[in-house]
């Protein structure tokens, strides 16, 4: 075809215009940012904003979430409620007589944020929030209470399947929109709870006073959490600084009204040398920051310089306090409402206001300054810790320098352990991190030495969660290790600087066991640290050697978990063995034995889980002869349980309990505000396996077996009437129990196979170490991400920093959890 046909053949004809909702469902990651668990997020946070913004113009106090097991999830609030009321006026012919509600449901740009009459304040500008998730929902409803009725209106795929109707009378007002994604565009649907929960506790800062009650019904203990925070975001200061020494006991929360400008900053340094500041602009996380930001850093600096020098604070001449100073040990909430906020595309995480950044700078200069004023004690504690941060960073420069002149952090100086690749392209390198000298040997015999370097390192790198940048830079591992990256480390002339990384793939690759486990955290601690920028553009990893390998035959295979180890022992057991029901006097087909032993292995898996709460199967089976089964027990001081059999039963007590102790930490002085919830539940246990075999035990009914049959007959004299015979090509065995079952099964899959459970790394020779962890096509690889910053920073300050007790408290809540303890 002649370039001339090709002209002729691109007419009017091929230009689609797209209807309604059409084109968010043809490039979805246009309006969401991606079809991924971030986009599928998105769709919840899109509902949720719109009620937040309902409590921005006062006209809502409490949101409820809901996932349902089917991945349904609802949001509920008590707002005004859409407006219902026809569109007589609309420009649209289409839309003209139109319910109100319809037109925000199923038209891009329809809503009341475009006209600051119904909202002064919103997070979703752009006028696609509701109407997007309904597209890619594969059904949505929608329930509106006001008027004195209840609207409702159902939607498959954007498309109202009927007019909205009154379907029941209320005096209540509010908003419901329940939807399910679909999985044309999503795929598998999984909600991550704790995503999800993380992003609502933080709107809960944000808006002092209002309550968001989030439950998730897939959880195994179906377990409701409620966010409300009267303290707002000095309240966030304080929690995200949990477990941490504070230099000011309370924070300094400062806000300000600024024409239709709302301006809030809560600060509180610590002891630590990190920085931990968020902000937000109308309750949008601005990961990447802006003009808002600027305008703060500016004013801090600034402020905190002036008070230095015109109290005769520092007693270093030569040494001057840098922004980069008053960051260490900073932690700051900024939360901005302002009417226009201009964004950086869709994703909104960096705001661009240029005006912003003054309105903030004046702010923050004003209030600031006469707070430091007012609180003499506060501000001379605060600059006095900058002071040190900045006689701490010119003894890091010089140990920089130091260094440097030695070659330890240059590239031509490069450690002599390091097995470096021959590629020049850093993009395409990779680099091991290998506990130990074995395994660093097999892997620099096993790696493809094109683009793939090794560095072994022995023993523990120092924590540096406890230590300045002067010290760390005197530990030779980690000279080492900054050396090997090649980006160098700190701030100022000579720091941190991303542009010079030398493999863009940083693998950290331990053992299994508690010692590698161990390594591993501190590795990460020290990226997190000291090279966060590495963890935010995704270039640290976590290599996942195999634990199991087995052979059978010819055929031979790695199995990275024990779940996969079951997997394997289900599958090869139903092809080598035949059962018989003695009862029947009928073998068992194949789908019906592969059905009766996953029930059975799931109620093998639940035992074993009551194992470690000292709950036998004969427990439960008691307490079904009685005819309730509990949900949950909290012990006695006096010994023993007290149970609870509904969950409002317990909900009451652990209520009650909390107004209890809420008020004898008043009596005691303590700012209840600032106390966490989680803090105040009383020591429980969930008892949802109870739930979990009361299914199971349905299942096995219809196979007509109880759980009376399921125990190991270990009485010769009671093992009499058989209730299977098990083939396994060879000979044949009776089978007294259920549980014997299983096991009869497992061993037939086993017998003629090899297993070898691998501890560490050593014990792979390099072929076995290239073939399971190495090959890029064929090893799992778990990228680092940080998914919810304050979770992450408290994480890291509770494993590694220098409180003992809440790191005591967190092994002693978990230690029943731990599996494959390697001691």
């Amino acid at each position: 075809m002649t370039e001339e046909q090709k002209e002729k053949d691109y007419d009017s004809s091929k230009i689609t215009v797209l209807e309604g909702l059409e084109a968010v469902r043809k490039r979805p990651a246009m309006y969401i940012g991606s079809t991924g668990l971030p986009g599928l997020h998105h769709l919840v946070y899109e509902v949720v904003d719109n009620s937040v913004d309902e409590i921005l113009a006062g006209g809502a106090t409490t949101i409820t979430v809901t996932i349902k097991d089917d991945m349904t999830c609802s949001i509920q609030d008590d707002g005004r409620g859409i407006p219902v009321d026809l569109m007589k006026n609309a420009k649209d012919a289409k839309l003209r007589n139109k319910s109100a509600l319809e037109v925000v449901m199923t038209v891009l740009h329809a809503g009341g944020k475009f006209d600051s009459g119904a909202y002064k304040v919103s997070g979703g500008l752009h006028g696609v929030g509701v109407s997007c998730v309904n597209a890619l929902s594969e059904t949505m409803e929608v329930e509106v209470r006001r008027n004195g009725h209840v609207y409702f209106q159902r939607y498959h795929r954007g498309k109202p399947e009927e007019a909205v109707k009154i379907i029941g009378d209320t005096q209540e007002h509010g908003t419901k929109v329940t939807f399910h994604a679909d999985k044309e565009i999503f795929g598998e649907l999984a909600f991550s709870t704790e995503t999800i929960g993380n992003r609502l506790r933080e709107l809960a800062f944000l808006n002092a006073g209002v309550k968001i009650i989030y439950t998730d019904e897939r959880k195994e203990d179906n377990q409701t959490v409620t966010f409300h925070f009267e303290g707002g975001i000095a309240q966030f200061v304080k929690y995200l600084n949990t477990n941490k020494t504070v230099i000011n006991p309370e924070p300094i929360y400062l806000t300000k009204e600024v024409g239709d400008n709302y301006i809030s900053f809560a600060i509180q340094y610590n002891e630590s040398y990190s920085e931990n500041v968020f902000s937000f602009v109308n309750n949008i996380h601005t990961v990447e920051g802006g003009t808002h930001l600027s305008g703060f850093r500016s004013s801090l600096t600034r402020i905190i310089n002036e008070y230095i020098k015109n109290n005769n604070i520092s007693k270093h001449k030569d040494v001057s306090v840098t922004g980069d100073d008053i960051k260490e040990g900073l932690t700051a909430v900024l939360s901005v409402k302002i009417p226009h906020p201009q964004f950086e595309g869709q994703t909104k995480t960096k705001l661009g206001n240029s005006e912003v950044e003054g309105i903030v700078r004046s702010v923050v200069s004003d209030t600031l300054a006469t707070f430091f004023e007012e609180n003499p004690k506060t501000a001379r504690a605060i600059c006095e810790k900058c002071v040190g941060a900045a006689v701490a960073r010119e003894a890091a420069r010089k140990a920089r320098d130091l260094t440097r002149r030695k070659g330890a952090l240059e590239g031509g100086g490069l450690p002599g352990k390091l097995a470096d690749c021959q590629e020049r392209d850093s993009s395409k390198c990779e680099l091991f991190l290998v506990e130990g000298d074995s395994a660093g040997g097999s892997a620099k015999q096993g790696r493809d030495r094109v683009f793939q370097a090794i560095l072994p390192l022995r023993g523990k790198i120092l924590n540096v969660e406890k230590a300045p940048l002067v010290k760390i830079l005197s530990s030779d591992t980690v000279r080492d290790l900054i050396a090997a990256v090649g980006t160098g480390v700190g701030e100022g002339e000579g720091g941190f600087d991303i542009s010079k990384l030398r493999y863009h793939k940083i693998i950290l690759m331990a053992d299994a066991d508690v010692d590698g486990q161990h390594i591993s955290t501190l590795l990460l601690t020290f990226f997190y640290r000291q090279l966060k920028p590495l963890i935010e553009g995704g270039h640290i990893y976590l290599a996942q050697p195999p634990l199991y390998k087995v052979k059978k035959g010819k055929v031979e295979q790695y199995l990275q978990t024990e779940e996969q180890m079951q997997q394997w022992l289900m599958k090869e057991g139903l092809a080598t063995v035949t059962v018989t029901d003695m009862k029947k006097n009928e073998a068992l087909s194949a789908e019906q034995l592969r059905d009766l032993l996953k029930v059975l292995r799931d109620v093998e898996d639940i035992l074993a889980k009551l194992e470690v709460k000292n709950i036998t199967l004969s427990d439960f089976m008691a307490f079904l002869s009685e005819g309730k089964v509990p949900v949950y027990r909290i012990p006695l001081k006096s010994g023993g349980f007290r149970y609870f059999y509904a969950e409002q039963e317990y909900r009451d007590y652990e209520n009650q309990y909390m107004q209890e102790k809420r008020e004898e930490l008043a009596a005691d002085g303590v700012d209840v505000d600032a106390v966490s919830n989680d803090s105040l539940i009383p020591e429980h246990q969930s008892l949802f396996e109870f739930g979990k075999l009361l299914a199971d035990e349905k299942k096995m009914e219809t196979f007509g077996f109880t759980f009376a049959q399921y125990p190991v007959i270990e009485s010769e004299k009671d093992r009499v009437n058989p209730l299977f015979k098990v083939n396994n090509g060879k000979t044949d065995a009776l089978v007294y129990s259920l549980a014997e079952l299983l096991h009869a099964v497992k061993e037939a899959a086993s017998a003629g196979a090899t297993i070898q459970r691998y501890k560490g790394l050593g014990e792979m020779n390099p072929e076995q170490l290239w073939e399971t962890t190495m090959d890029p096509a064929k090893r799992k690889l778990i990228q680092v991400k940080i998914n919810d910053a304050a979770d992450t920073e408290q994480a890291f300050t509770m494993l590694m920093g220098d409180r003992v007790e809440p790191r005591r408290d967190f092994i002693q809540s978990h230690a029943l959890e731990v599996k494959n303890l390697d001691i």
